[in-house]
């Protein structure tokens, strides 16, 4: 089957390997229709992506179908469209224990630990399926990075009218002030990009955007809010700006770190206990994130189709994937059809 490896940073390689032939117990087959390509894998072709082993596979964001799959409580059959939630926990460490899966002790992400989807077909755990009837697979395929965002909101524990920083207009950062937004949350967006926060403007409705640069960023959060926000979500995964978010949140405020670095964060001990901060780490996301996230594309509260920038076939992949690196592509999601 049309498979696309990613053999050591920055060379990936259109090959074929072999199809899995039928489902072992409690997975299913899937056909890959649709697979999103996000920060993730972008680091992972720089080199820069923690706990990642090449050669691999990349694709995490998938909308499938299913191919196969025997007797199951999830209404799963073949043809049924799903959303495939990446994260393969082990089910008896302490976190999942807590139900806590996203953060397993032994956490294996497809694309990342283990081969993912770019390719034709592959094997899923039925319970790492989230079917729709409504949505089309382009849209099942973003509902992982919007439920990342989700799930960085839901450990902010955002309430009606709460001032919230998102720090990073990129996918994550999108998804988080999206949901943010939709829970009540007062929201701005931060970001280096000015054609990034113009299309949170102009496509997404944030009407309050703050322009990062080289300048002390405090002022300009101070201006957006009339003070600091309670909340700040840092999305970007660089080591200045989340090293720079603890001097933006507000007295007894909560920072939540969604994005990854390959780096330390030091911050300046007297003032975090002056202030009382919280400091949260939000990791992949819940299996309810992804149920709550479903829930509102469905309703048509969270239309993600002006999110796709670009779009690619699997075979032109090798070729487009440096271009999709380029901060100048413009790229704000893109997509592979399978």
């Amino acid at each position: 089957m049309r498979t696309v490896v990613l053999d050591e940073p920055g060379r990936l390689r259109a090959t074929d390997t072999a199809a899995p032939v039928a489902p072992s117990s409690g997975s299913a087959l899937v056909r890959v229709h649709r697979i999103g390509v996000c920060g993730t894998d972008f680091h992972a072709w720089r080199g820069r992506q923690p706990f990642f082993t090449f050669p691999r596979i990349l694709g995490h964001e998938l909308g499938v179908e299913v191919v196969d799959v025997g007797p199951n409580d999830r209404g799963l059959q073949p043809g049924s469209r799903c959303a495939v939630e990446p994260y393969l926990n082990c089910g008896t460490c302490r976190a999942c224990r807590l139900s806590r899966g996203n953060c397993c002790e032994r956490m294996r992400v497809l694309g990342v630990h283990v081969d993912g989807g770019m390719r034709e077909v592959i094997e899923v755990p039925i319970d790492k399926l989230h079917p729709s009837r409504m949505l089309d697979v382009e849209r099942l395929a973003l509902v992982e990075t919007i439920s990342v965002g989700h799930h960085a909101v839901a450990r902010a524990g955002i309430s009606e009218g709460e001032t919230v920083l998102v720090v990073g207009a990129g996918p994550i950062g999108l998804a988080a002030a999206s949901s943010a937004r939709a829970m009540g949350g007062s929201v701005a967006i931060a970001d280096v990009s000015r054609s990034r926060l113009e299309f949170a403007q102009r496509t997404l409705g944030f009407d309050r955007v703050v322009q990062a640069g080289d300048t002390d960023p405090v002022p300009l959060v101070r201006d957006a809010f009339g003070g600091l926000p309670s909340v700040v979500i840092d999305a970007t995964g660089n080591a200045r700006s989340m090293q720079s978010a603890f001097a933006l949140v507000a007295q007894a405020g909560t920072l939540v770190f969604v994005g990854l670095v390959q780096a330390d964060i030091p911050f300046n001990d007297p003032e975090f206990h002056r202030r009382e901060l919280t400091v949260l780490a939000s990791r992949n996301a819940l299996p309810s994130d992804f149920a709550s996230v479903i829930r509102s594309m469905e309703s048509g509260g969270l239309d993600v189709s002006p999110w796709i920038t670009h779009r690619a076939t699997l075979e032109d992949v090798p070729a487009v994937f440096p271009e999709w690196t380029d901060a100048a592509s413009g790229v704000v999601k893109a997509i592979v059809t399978v």
